[in-house]
């Protein structure tokens, strides 16, 4: 058999597409405009390109976009200070700083300084707890972004035997607790996992989030089932030229294609997920500050 391929770009083209017309009735119905703001300390290079996208693509969506660029050298204190005013701008729903911060900087402390009603990555240490305990919560956008493909290619996954590889707080941990607030039967397989092999091939969706290059072969595999494919990572391309590279999944995707129902692939599979998850989160917050219906199917 051959796995069908989920196509993540163009789910994450619907998402935003249905962002934009929730967006535009708020706008015409109630005179609200969602807001975003991103803060970036720093010139990383790759965090600069993520910003860029996050900032076109919000404005593209009818919402308000704030952008604040600080220098590396910025203080923690003064990073706190952006952040307060933020949590108090009634214009800015959805706050994001871009990780990772620079080593001077205490992340939890700084991500626990947003408003959680405004954090809309999902990490604030409310939104966590509220997750893990079935309360209403911000969802970290990457594992929410699975759910949907998810829930797109199987309707209901009540009763699915899933298996989340990596238990970071990123990806692994939320992405078990969404599955089981769906009624999965969960396992986390990590580094220690025993004959790992064998735990994978009972289950009926896969979620790899483990950051190993194509770790994940298609003989461990359940024929037919789902493999959601978290990881992206850039390997030597020799067979492309001289000094190439190519972006790879932690899933071999030749071998597993041939194996499950369907896969996500790397690139064009999670991935543009994320950012329309982003914008997801941003409608969803500005919806529960002014107390109307959150927007189906764009939240877990």
């Amino acid at each position: 058999m051959t796995a069908t391929r989920i196509d993540g770009k163009e789910f994450s083209a619907r998402v935003r597409a249905d962002v934009a017309t929730h967006v535009a009735r708020l706008k015409a119905d109630h005179g609200i405009t969602p807001g975003l703001a991103v803060v970036l300390v720093g010139e990383d290079p790759a965090s600069q390109v993520y910003v860029r996208s996050k900032g076109k693509q919000t404005v593209e969506a009818g919402m308000q976009s704030f952008e604040h660029k600080l220098p590396v050298e910025t203080a923690q204190s003064d990073l706190l200070n952006l952040v307060a005013r933020l949590n108090a701008d009634p214009a800015v729903h959805g706050i994001l700083v871009q990780l990772p911060l620079p080593d001077h900087m205490d992340e939890a402390a700084v991500i626990n300084a947003i408003d959680p009603a405004k954090d809309v990555d999902g990490f604030h240490i409310s939104n966590v707890g509220r997750l893990a305990t079935g309360q209403s919560a911000m969802v970290p956008c990457t594992p929410l972004g699975c759910l949907m493909l998810l829930r797109d290619t199987f309707g209901s996954l009540s009763g699915k035997t899933a298996v989340v590889i990596g238990r970071s707080n990123i990806v692994g941990k939320p992405m078990a607790q969404l599955l089981l607030r769906d009624s999965c039967t969960v396992t986390i397989a990590h580094s220690r996992t025993a004959d790992i092999a064998e735990v994978v091939r009972r289950a009926d969706i896969v979620v790899a989030a483990v950051g190993r290059p194509q770790m994940v072969p298609g003989d461990w595999i359940k024929p037919g089932a789902v493999v959601i494919d978290v990881g992206i990572n850039r390997i030597d391309a020799p067979e492309l030229g001289e000094g190439k590279t190519r972006l790879v999944g932690d899933v071999d995707f030749d071998s597993v294609a041939q194996v499950a129902g369907a896969v996500t692939p790397v690139p064009g599979g999670v991935g543009p997920m994320t950012i329309a998850c982003l914008l997801a989160n941003t409608l969803t917050a500005c919806c529960r500050a002014a107390n109307l219906p959150e927007p189906e199917g764009l939240t877990a």
